[in-house]
């Protein structure tokens, strides 16, 4: 996951991101199963979780490429991205809904997928083209 986003908080389009659209990004990626974690919808690749929404409903959580992304992204928009105490010591950030539309919601989700994807997988999704 990138460090470098859009400028602000707040989603460009004013259309807020609701729980079916992350269902419908994150299954529109190869080799995507839905299966509960913790209790609230979890997004795994190959067996991997690479996103779950949260008890709240208008939180996801995400992986970063590093616990520095993770600060980076944070410290660049606190409204946006932020974390727990739980999540101390490893790479995942904690997204508000409300603050990305669907757009960034499919980078983010993207991103995070590439991170847990094993690397061929990877490799033959960005083969296919655009």
């Amino acid at each position: 996951m990138s460090a470098h986003r859009t400028e602000g908080g707040g989603s460009q389009t004013g259309a807020v991101v609701s729980e079916s659209d992350v269902r419908r990004v994150a299954l529109g990626l190869p080799e995507t199963t839905e299966r509960p974690s913790y209790g609230t919808p979890g997004f795994r690749v190959k067996d991997r979780l690479f996103a779950r929404i949260r008890e709240e409903g208008d939180v996801l959580v995400l992986w970063c490429a590093s616990e520095e992304d993770k600060a980076a992204l944070i410290a660049e928009d606190p409204g946006k991205f932020f974390t727990t105490a739980h999540y101390d010591g490893y790479p995942g950030i904690l997204v508000r809904l409300d603050t990305v539309d669907v757009a960034e919601l499919t980078e983010l989700v993207t991103d995070s997928w590439r991170l847990r994807a094993p690397q061929k997988l990877v490799a033959q999704f960005d083969a296919q083209p655009t």
